[in-house]
């Protein structure tokens, strides 16, 4: 499945969805209100935009994600890496630790994907 773009707004929405689905239009909007200070309306556009890209579903005002987090996320990373990196993992991750304390626990928990890269995992 291709994965349209998510502008950021989009995105705020959908990781409410994410984190509670399946919710209500009705509870989407309050949280939305809640969370982000969106108003009713703003909430309904952004959920019938999403719609139609095929990010969610609105079946019977039961807000349903078509698309998971992961897919989401690997994919603007990728673009990212793409964009900005000529496409190169090692200059990105160089870019990244630049500017970022990296503590013990995040670089072996790096260390440990990349094992398991290895392996074939």
């Amino acid at each position: 499945m291709d994965i349209p773009k998510i502008h950021e707004g989009e995105y705020r929405l959908c990781l409410l969805l994410w984190e509670h689905e399946p919710l209500t239009a009705v509870e989407l909007a309050k949280r939305c209100h809640e969370q982000l200070g969106w108003k009713r309306t703003t909430t309904y556009t952004v959920i019938k935009r999403l719609g139609e890209k095929g990010v969610l579903q609105n079946k019977d005002g039961i807000v349903t994600s078509r698309i998971s987090k992961d897919a989401v996320q690997a994919y603007e990373i990728g673009e990212l890496v793409e964009k900005t990196f000529e496409g190169s993992l090692p200059a990105f991750v160089a870019a990244f630790t630049k500017h970022r304390d990296i503590s013990a626990s995040e670089l072996d928990e790096v260390q440990r994907m990349i094992d398991r890269i290895r392996k074939g995992g």
